[in-house]
């Protein structure tokens, strides 16, 4: 998916709704601003609340893994998405997913993204030496 670096451009059917940095000191005041967003695209309860979990997830992997900070997009069409990209020497994936099972945890983590992807609708992952996008994807209500 193209990205826009314009809050509110239309891309490919989605509207840019929220773009902004993040660090470790602005995790919080930005997954506030993500429920803020969320909640006025009709997402609540508890999958507003799923949505925050795997969201704070992927900014905190990408803030202890990805370099110390990232860029959060979040894009409203009929669902929620959300990409958190970070710069980051990227990873493989697999064995943070592994289908149908938990993944053990070790001193370095290991659960988050697990968390992450039980609690979005859909995650999906990009990942190479250039850095990491994480898509988080939730459903919204009707009178988005």
């Amino acid at each position: 998916m193209t990205r826009s670096n314009h809050t509110g451009r239309h891309v490919d059917g989605y509207n840019l709704v929220l773009e902004t940095a993040f660090d470790g000191t602005t995790v919080t005041v930005v997954r506030r601003q993500v429920q803020i967003a969320a909640h006025r695209c009709h997402m609540d309860g508890e999958r507003l609340d799923g949505f925050l979990i795997a969201v704070n997830e992927a900014m905190t992997n990408a803030v202890r893994h990805g370099g110390g900070s990232g860029q959060l997009l979040l894009w409203r069409d009929g669902v929620l998405l959300c990409q958190v990209v970070d710069r980051g020497p990227g990873f493989d994936p697999a064995p943070y997913l592994p289908p149908n099972k938990r993944p053990q945890a070790s001193s370095a983590g290991g659960m988050g993204l697990w968390l992450a992807r039980e609690m979005a609708d859909d995650l999906r992952i990009h990942s190479d030496a250039a850095g990491t996008t994480i898509s988080i994807s939730g459903a919204i209500g009707a009178g988005a």
